[in-house]
């Protein structure tokens, strides 16, 4: 039997270091983007103003870079440098920029878009869900909505609450919509967080997720569309209030 080395021990934390490193560099790097400190079709500063600003190798800054590039926020030219891409080329429904964005942008534009977003999604899959639910799926969307009747505090309202829209989500047994929910758990946790302490009572939207619950379990599609659509009338208020 064979042991690492004590090389291959400063290797991998040599490695572990470099990752932290070059993903410091491309968050710190993404939001000034997405901020518009770098202007779309900007040229970057060259490799040594950019490895002097971060305080960075060139090994780290070019894996930052690379991932950039792979989000779709730059690309790279011979003879002409690292350009800004035009935003009808960002990512913004990779997870890692969708964050970042949300980071930056005005808070009340971002939560209206996110809004918007869900008003065209989660009627619809709360009635799919109502529809397609398997033993397994109600079981975790019932244990969700147990988890909010329960809750002593918002945080633990939050958690319950995210966990209830991911579960409708996974409820419509269509593989395509389960990764949206990971998409937006970040930002949406975000907003729930908000939208709870905005309210009267962190629970104040319990009889509109009962709601949409009880649609989704005697499957009455059309009945969940529309609780889920009140649920979310009653987020856009709160919001624009």
């Amino acid at each position: 039997m064979s042991y690492p080395s004590r090389s291959d021990g400063k290797r991998k934390r040599r490695n572990v270091i470099q990752h932290d490193l070059h993903g410091r560099v491309a968050h710190l790097l993404a939001t000034a983007i997405l901020r518009g400190d770098y202007a779309p079709e900007s040229i970057l500063p060259r490799e040594a103003e950019l490895m002097e600003a971060f305080g960075v190798s060139r090994t780290v800054l070019r894996e930052a870079l690379r991932t950039l590039t792979s989000k779709g926020l730059i690309e790279s030219r011979p003879r002409v440098g690292t350009r800004v891409r035009p935003k009808s080329a960002w990512n913004l429904l990779d997870a890692d920029v969708l964050d970042w964005y949300s980071r930056v942008a005005p808070p009340m534009a971002f939560a209206l878009k996110l809004q918007e977003m869900r008003e065209m999604i989660e009627p619809y899959a709360a009635a799919l869900a109502a529809s397609s639910w398997s033993d397994g799926t109600f079981a975790a969307l019932d244990a969700a909505h147990a988890s909010m009747v329960a809750a002593r505090n918002v945080d633990e309202w939050v958690r319950a609450d995210l966990q209830f829209h991911l579960n409708v989500l996974t409820a419509c047994s269509n593989e395509l919509l389960i990764p949206l929910g990971t998409l937006i758990e970040r930002t949406l946790e975000a907003q729930l967080q908000l939208n709870a302490r905005r309210a009267d009572v962190f629970n104040a939207s319990l009889a509109e997720h009962t709601a949409v619950f009880e649609a989704i379990r005697d499957r009455d599609a059309e009945a969940a569309r529309q609780a889920m659509a009140s649920l979310l009338g009653v987020t856009r208020r709160r919001i624009e209030g």
